[in-house]
């Protein structure tokens, strides 16, 4: 019984991760548009902006995600990093309605998200 309630905490947990994850890079998005809106950046900025916010958001869950758990943080840092990676490509195939869009940065996005995240786990 204890574990089955172990479990159920932790996943409850990770799902309250990844949407506090998501609205932060919904806030973030939305202050880059505003930021392109008003002072015109370029598409090489911009990119690197969205990067940018995906390495931050990914470093912070796995720094949660590490504190809470306590033993073996790097993974859990790697499965927050790879949950926000595994969501952000559902919703650019349903977006997309297709591979060929997301396929050019598949592998380096991965990279980033896990990496962050383990990145976060470890540190935290």
């Amino acid at each position: 019984m204890l574990k089955k309630l172990n479990l159920s905490s932790r996943l409850t947990f990770i799902l309250k991760c990844l949407l506090i994850s998501y609205l932060l890079t919904t806030g973030l998005l939305l202050l880059l548009a505003l930021m392109l809106y008003r002072f015109d950046l370029s598409e090489k900025t911009v990119s690197i902006c969205i990067i940018g916010i995906y390495i931050i958001i990914t470093f912070l869950a796995g720094f949660l995600a590490g504190k809470r758990e306590g033993s073996r943080k790097f993974l859990w840092g790697l499965l927050m990093g790879g949950l926000y990676f595994t969501i952000l490509i559902v919703i650019s195939l349903i977006i997309n309605q297709g591979m060929n869009e997301v396929s050019g940065n598949f592998f380096t996005v991965l990279v980033l998200c896990c990496g962050s995240g383990m990145l976060g786990g470890m540190l935290s």
